[in-house]
């Protein structure tokens, strides 16, 4: 509804409202979830005009404070106002039926109080941009402008512009001024009260629209079209467009089909007269009309289901898995790499479907949609809904409507996923379960997308199937323990063995002058065969960009970003240095900023460098590199991928989006250029997320029949972890760090709460956040408070950090203890030592 609607609806009620002086007790009011951080839902007034309209999980557009109007959903439809202020009345009614549903409000209720944060900001990220109101200043004619007032000649043109359309946006008076910014001639309109300026609120999602084309009902009979045919024989353009329409379109062997039509863009396509098309319009032979489709692809027609058999391995799993969900919620499917889980997910998938029951299947990466949502494709067709953060607004919204609406049952997704409008849940699976990706950083809710699923499922009753070939500590002690079912598969599929992996000593190899650049001879020579035998290899390091810091080979001064406390990545192409946390940029430095030495040096190797290195190496090879950097475009991992599967890549250099569950049917190689940077890594979870990295590249080598080869460059090959790695034995990996866990009391057997303290100046954040230690230590304890330190970054876009972590021993009440936390912490915050200071709470961090 237009916002001049919404207003003449306004008034109208009320003036019915004084003119009835209708009681209290029957105004309808709304209590409404609006998308900011506050801890409550605010109430507003209904226009009587509207009172059938409203109902919950309908989003309306709200005022908020003195200046913001919001988008907002109807949690609640009441008859009672708020003692504490006067309700204002709501603005617009955007939905004709809920798009919220009752069981999302409950799960954004939970999400908030389990991760310490407000309803209002889960709302906020789980909702698509797509259906959130947008506000754009436009300019109007002053009613009571007097024509007396002068005007330049720009003024004059742009006035009755505005006059002419009636209203105009910034954008078209600087279009129609040619002028790049329009600011200071409308300030001199309104400061001549010539124009006013206004807010108007637009539903920012759009509706796809296809124009088509249909002959008028008189020409589905077969004799009026032939006396139309013989009409136009003198007119060649227009009977060249009748007989293109008929040609897709057999009026004569089906008249209904006349109603679907033909696209507009068909005849255009053709190089077909336009004019002629119109005219016809005109003279009522065809007819105009808009239909509103899909952005994604309808192949509907073209769709084969995909038939597969599970082998012996698979279908005991699967059978397993049916079992365990007799009593069990919650089963973890840990199997190896290259074992034939997804044919298990598939088979799952399709029992839920089968029943009627909605299905989210989970994934780590968007990387990872594209190769997976290839195969389901073929096996579901049009039942599949695609959810994640590459598709625009709208796009977003119609996979949100069409869940709503029954038109997907089966949505693949990313961690967002688990906000979408589900009612009827049977199974959701969370493929590569172990993945930190599954975590929330910024912004708040800081959630854990794995953790918030098995809690959705439960609400609605659905199972949940978590998968990996690395599972992750917390999962594996849950199934262990006997809350969670357990399945192994030890084998891979069909004939295809687990790779041969072999380490390479970088220090022995330095010491005997077997190093070109970063590589060793051995792997050198090992590409250059593996490339000579017509296979693929990939080449893992997880850094991007050409060098992770530029050196001044004179004073050691290192380039550093100016927001943070990092160097700057040297990125090649680009010719520039970056700050991969801030985003700064600036140009090639030529001469050192300390001491003005031109002997500036890259250091370190990036995929940008190791392509390149690479290249020198192998000048016969087909050299690719999958990375942030190359794939930030929707389309640009498809077309990557396509580039892999039909084999005109020879060597993939790649990050950690190559580890996640891809398969290319030709890789038989796979080198790790630097292991020891993600073995040594200061953190409690070091060693299993670096077994879980190195066996996840690893598993991408040798799916098929030959056996892969893994090459692994380390300074220290006696590590105790390359033995579990070896021999992929994850059960031992397991058993140690268990007991490490145990004893220093870390997760599984505690909870951890982050408590990160910001601010731009360093002595104030460290003031405030040895004030909130001492006071958190003397209310919680001295063993569950640790810190305050610094993390291993300490500015980050000009703001200083402090860190305290808090240890919440199994057992202890959680709800309360972190209701007490919450109290402290909103006390402590009044504090003088702690005003100004951002304090933000990171549940179960990573």
């Amino acid at each position: 509804m237009p916002v001049h609607e919404s207003f003449l609806f306004f008034v109208a009620s009320m003036n019915e409202s004084t003119a009835l002086s209708s009681s209290e007790e029957s105004t309808v009011f709304v209590d409404a979830l609006i998308p900011i951080p506050i801890p409550r839902y605010f109430t507003y007034r209904v226009p009587r005009a509207w009172y059938d309209l409203v109902e919950a999980g309908i989003r309306i557009v709200v005022p908020f404070g003195s200046s913001k109007v919001l988008t907002a959903v109807i949690v609640q439809v009441h008859h009672q106002p708020p003692k504490q202020y006067q309700a204002k009345y709501i603005l617009e009614i955007l939905d004709d039926s809920p798009l919220v549903t009752a069981s999302q409000i409950k799960l954004f209720h939970w999400v908030a109080d389990y991760y310490m944060c407000y309803p209002g900001e889960v709302f906020q990220i789980a909702l698509p941009a797509g259906l959130k109101i947008s506000s754009q200043s436009k300019v109007q004619i002053n009613p009571a402008y007097s024509l007396e007032t002068d005007l330049n000649e720009k003024e004059q043109s742009i006035f009755n512009a505005i006059l002419e359309k009636g209203s105009m946006s910034y954008d078209e008076i600087a279009q129609l001024a040619e002028v790049k910014s329009p600011y200071h001639l409308i300030k001199s309109l309104v400061a001549k009260q010539a124009v006013l300026i206004f807010d108007e609120l637009k539903d920012r999602y759009t509706p796809k629209v296809m124009r088509k084309i249909r002959l008028t009902s008189p020409y589905e009979v077969k004799e009026k079209l032939v006396e139309l045919i013989q009409q136009l024989e003198s007119k060649p353009k227009q009977l060249s467009i009748i007989l293109h329409y008929l040609q897709f379109i057999p009026v004569l062997r089906n008249a209904e089909i006349n109603q679907k039509g033909l696209e507009k863009s068909s005849f255009s396509q053709a190089e077909l007269s336009e004019s002629s098309l119109q005219t016809l319009i005109k003279n009522q032979v065809f007819e105009s009309f808009e239909v509103l489709v899909s952005r994604f692809g309808q192949d509907a027609d073209d769709f084969i289901p995909a038939a597969f058999e599970l082998n012996q391995a698979q279908n005991q799993a699967y059978q397993s898995i049916l079992n365990q969900f007799q009593e069990k919620d919650v089963v973890l499917l840990h199997g190896i790499t290259g074992s034939g889980k997804t044919e298990i997910y598939i088979k799952l998938i399709q029992e839920a479907l089968a029943n009627g029951s909605q299905v989210l299947y989970l994934l780590p990466e968007i990387a990872l949609t594209t190769q997976i949502v290839l195969r389901l494709k073929r096996i579901f067709g049009e039942q599949v809904g695609i959810y994640h953060s590459k598709f625009s607004d709208n796009e977003r919204v119609e996979v949100w409507k069409s869940i709503v609406e029954g038109k997907y049952p089966f949505v693949v997704g990313v961690r967002s996923s688990v906000f979408l409008p589900f009612s009827n849940l049977g199974l959701i699976i969370v493929d590569e379960e172990h993945e930190s990706s599954f975590k929330q950083a910024d912004p708040a809710p800081r959630y854990h997308a794995r953790d918030v699923a098995v809690v959705l499922a439960k609400q609605q009753g659905a199972k949940v199937l978590l998968g990996s070939a690395t599972p992750s500590i917390e999962s594996y002690f849950q199934a262990k323990e006997g809350k969670y079912g357990l399945v192994t598969i030890k084998e891979r599929f069909g004939t295809a063995q687990l790779p041969q992996i072999t380490l390479i000593d970088t220090k022995y190899a330095q010491k005997m002058k077997q190093m070109k650049g970063g590589f060793s001879v051995d792997l050198i020579a090992a590409l250059e065969d593996n490339f000579n035998r017509g296979k693929q290899s990939l080449l893992f390091q997880n850094r991007r960009g050409y060098s992770p810091y530029i050196q001044c080979q004179d004073c050691d001064w290192i380039a550093t970003c100016n927001q943070c406390d990092v160097s700057l990545t040297f990125h090649a192409r680009e010719q520039e240095l970056r700050c991969h946390y801030c985003g700064y940029r600036e140009g090639l430095l030529r001469r050192c900023a300390a001491c003005g030495s031109t002997q500036l040096k890259t250091m370190g190797y990036g995929t940008e460098k190791l392509e390149e290195e690479l290249q020198l190496h192998m000048p016969d090879a087909r050299i690719g590199r999958m990375d942030l950097d190359t794939t930030r475009s929707k389309t640009a991992f498809t077309s990557l991928l396509a580039e892999i599967t039909s084999g005109n890549i020879d060597v993939l250099v790649g990050t950690q989006m190559v580890a996640k569950g891809l398969d290319f049917e030709g890789l038989s190689m796979v080198a790790i250029f630097d292991a020891d940077k993600v073995i040594n890594f200061p953190d409690f979870r070091a060693h299993e997320r670096a077994f879980q990295l190195i066996c996840q590249v690893a598993g991408r080598a040798g799916r098929r029949e030959e056996q892969g080869k893994v090459y692994i460059q380390t300074n220290q090959p006696t590590h105790p972890l390359f033995d579990h790695i070896l021999q992929n034995k994850y059960e031992a990996m397991y058993a140690e760090e268990i007991v490490e866990r145990e004893g220093y009391h870390y997760p599984p057997f505690s909870r951890l709460i982050k408590l990160t303290l910001r601010n731009m100046d360093a002595a104030r954040v460290e003031t405030a956040a040895r004030h909130l230690g001492v006071a958190l230590k003397e209310k919680f304890g001295h063993g569950r408070v640790l810190g305050p330190e610094k993390p291993l970054i300490e500015r980050i876009r000009n703001q200083y950090a402090m860190e305290i972590l808090i240890k919440i021993e199994k057992g202890l009440a959680l709800s309360k203890f972190k209701e007490a936390l919450r109290e402290e912490i909103d006390s402590q915050s009044s504090h003088q030592a702690c005003k100004g200071v951002q304090i933000i709470i990171d549940v179960d961090c990573l």
